[in-house]
């Protein structure tokens, strides 16, 4: 497998990479995290390693063509590279930060999705995979920007599988609930300001909304990214798969 993770030096992206290269894949990523590239580069030298922002199309477009060149082609391309946004009532929200969280999570999925495919048409059993979020399948009061571009992923997922389909790509996103690391902590301390209640109740409240009263973790999301790679999941597409423990509600009201 030649895989290539857009925000892959920590998280979700990290453990996506990490999951793959086990299978003895080839794997490069992007972030835009240059001290973690760099780590990255010290800490595993057989992940190629790219310093690239999703929404600059020269950079995210560099990237992708050096990775052909360096495996020569794509077989998986995980389209992960996602911000939190602001919180707060939409009145109150900034315009230029709706912008850079639509822009991340959604405009850098299609930059992404762009100048992979013509790459993906050539691989071997070719999967396109968006990271979304359970915020995609549910309101979500206070992050209306997170919240409208991870529904308008379902949206781009299902569109992508019907045009790609013909070329044997499949296009699904999987949607994680709360994840354990340093993103949640950040959202959490976000949340916990915009509604003017402490962290620990704001924690509290969201292991509450989960049916088994757990958070799930990135290699949870990862597990289930390698299967949707694999020809067992050959006639699987068009779909946004639930990695979540069964969230019964996103928002701490």
């Amino acid at each position: 497998m030649r895989v290539f993770i857009t925000a892959g030096a920590s998280g979700i992206g990290h453990a996506y990479a990490r999951t793959f290269m086990a299978e003895g894949a080839q794997v490069a990523v992007t972030d835009i995290d240059a001290e973690a590239i760099a780590a990255l580069r010290g800490t595993d030298p057989a992940i190629l390693a790219h310093h690239a922002d999703v929404t600059d199309e020269i950079a995210i477009a560099g990237a992708i063509g050096q990775t052909v060149e360096a495996f020569g082609g794509l077989d998986i391309v995980c389209a992960n590279a996602g911000i939190g946004g602001p919180a707060g009532a939409l009145e109150t929200l900034d315009a230029a930060e709706w912008r850079a969280c639509i822009d991340v999570n959604l405009t850098g999925a299609f930059l992404t999705a762009k100048h992979a495919i013509p790459h993906l048409r050539a691989g071997t059993n070719p999967l396109l995979l968006f990271t979304s979020s359970t915020a995609g399948l549910f309101g979500y009061p206070g992050r209306g920007p997170y919240n409208a571009a991870k529904w308008a992923l379902t949206g781009l997922t299902k569109t992508l599988a019907m045009e790609l389909g013909g070329d044997g790509i499949r296009v699904n996103a999987l949607a994680p609930g709360a994840v354990e690391g340093a993103r949640m902590e950040r959202v959490l301390a976000a949340e916990a300001a915009a509604h003017g209640r402490p962290i620990e109740e704001m924690r509290a409240q969201y292991v509450k909304g989960v049916s088994m009263r757990s958070w799930v973790t990135a290699e949870d999301i990862a597990a289930t990214a390698l299967f949707l790679a694999s020809p067992a999941a050959r006639r699987i597409s068009g779909q946004v798969i639930p990695v979540d423990g069964h969230t019964e509600t996103l928002a701490p009201l």
